[in-house]
């Protein structure tokens, strides 16, 4: 399995966009895994969950 790395800026701030619920991401909980088109892929850093989020 790919290791993620960190976020940059704009990316954390894509990512504490997101919503699960009524809740916000953190961004400093995710490693970005994959950049590809308009898709970044994630990875929890603890729970190893990914998550597939949009860039506008």
């Amino acid at each position: 399995m790919k290791q993620g790395k960190r976020p940059t800026r704009k990316q954390k701030e894509l990512i504490g966009e997101q919503r699960i619920g009524n809740q916000y991401l953190n961004p400093e909980k995710w490693l970005v895994r994959q950049l590809s088109g308009n898709d970044v892929l994630l990875i929890h850093r603890v729970s190893g969950k990914t998550r597939k989020v949009e860039i506008g």
